[in-house]
């Protein structure tokens, strides 16, 4: 597959755009670096326990006085303590390492976590969670190799996740980053041990460098930015992780054709907030975001069926089907999302549509599970919620 990214500068905020095949097909927003929010997905502190409330299994945690976060009580476990108070799991005014894994949403506190990930090229070191896992993108037969040649890393301490860059990576290459993250967890926990309370133990990357950490670099062709500043700091982390790469990184001043007006990058942000979606064949989908779930309808519109002709019907759910697994990656939804598709006579088509969905939602990097049909004839989406979705990340530069 063709890739491309590109990385844009408008105003104070950077605009970050996969490419695939020429098609967009994932659309970051965040403020620049010196608009940069303090607390962001990734930090690690050093934080105090204010208050602990049972019947929601919860507590909120301080990273800094005043900056209170949600922590799950089921972290306490594996937890790391820099100051314990009780013989509680946790109690009131312990301190504890964690780290920031969901971010601020509207009258949401940040989630803070114990089991603190320290994310490489190709693996994840895991603090609580011990196993030795494998991404299910990568073969049968060389998931099955990796947990094998790994074993010698199990223990009740952390656990490794193989990512799937690691699919065309040499062993040797990725044993290296391993034995980096180790080395880096060690240091972090002694450093932790000597640290007072509210102390950032470490700062996540600008958010453009996580995508370029996080992006597929099978079939990348070129990655364009705009600004100079942005273009050194992406030189200089790609000579640090990753020098192979370094001459995929090219900086465009042409004020003449910038960015923006070579790929349409205003139109596909307008069209990727669009309520409606247009299908070629003349159906369209109809997407709405609520709070608890999102909803996508799907309609024949322009195409006209006659009735009873299911395999009409079942190519313009397919049609659907594929716009709607990109339209999910596009505009980043997460949570629930439940798809109304043309209703079929036929189970053998419904049978054929829910498989053929499974293998659109499959090529979104996010984990995204095709849950099942409902009783309403509603076909549920569940996608794992990593950072904010589309829209309420314009909202807020707007």
């Amino acid at each position: 597959m063709k890739r491309k990214v590109l990385i844009e500068k408008k105003e104070n905020h950077v605009w970050t755009f996969f490419l695939e095949e020429d098609q967009i097909a994932e659309i970051h927003c965040a403020k620049s670096d010196e608009q940069e929010k303090v607390h962001q997905i990734g930090d690690i502190y050093v934080a105090k326990v204010q208050n602990i409330v049972q019947n929601i299994g919860a507590a909120f945690l301080e990273i800094e006085p005043g900056v209170n976060c949600y922590f799950d009580l089921r972290d306490a476990q594996n937890a790391f303590f820099t100051h314990k108070i009780g013989k509680k799991p946790l109690c009131i005014g312990d301190e504890l390492v964690v780290q920031i894994s969901r971010e601020a949403v509207k009258t949401k506190v940040p989630t803070v976590t114990g089991n603190i990930s320290l994310t490489g090229r190709y693996a994840v070191l895991t603090h609580g969670n011990t196993r030795i896992g494998v991404s299910s993108k990568i073969s049968k037969k060389d998931r099955e190799a990796y947990k094998e040649r790994l074993q010698e890393y199990q223990n009740d301490q952390y656990g490794l996740i193989i990512r799937t860059n690691a699919k065309d990576a040499a062993f040797e290459d990725v044993l290296t980053e391993i034995e980096q993250l180790k080395a880096e967890y060690e240091h972090l926990l002694k450093y932790a041990a000597s640290r007072v309370c509210f102390s950032c133990l470490k700062s996540a990357p600008p958010s453009y460098i996580t995508d370029l950490k996080n992006v597929y670099m099978d079939g990348m062709e070129e990655i364009l930015v705009n600004d100079a500043e942005i273009y050194e700091k992406i030189c200089s982390y790609f000579k640090k992780e990753m020098p192979e790469n370094l001459e995929l990184v090219h900086f465009h001043d042409d004020s003449g054709y910038p960015l923006g007006k070579i790929y349409s990058t205003e139109t596909a942000v307008e069209h990727a907030l669009s309520e409606r979606v247009w299908l070629k064949h003349g159906g369209y989908l109809v997407i709405q975001v609520t709070e608890a779930l999102t909803v996508i309808d799907v309609n024949s519109g322009k195409n006209v069926r006659k009735k009873g002709d299911d395999e009409s019907t079942l190519k313009m759910n397919l049609e659907a089907a594929k716009e709607t697994a990109r339209q999910i990656r596009l505009r980043n939804l997460s949570g629930i999302i439940l798809i109304d598709f043309i209703n079929q006579d036929e189970e053998k088509n419904e049978e054929t549509l829910l498989k053929e969905f499974r293998y659109f939602l499959a090529k979104d990097p996010i984990q995204t599970t095709l849950v099942d049909i409902t009783a309403l004839g509603l076909a549920e989406v569940t996608r794992k919620k990593v950072r904010k979705p589309l829209h309420e990340a314009v909202r807020e530069i707007e």
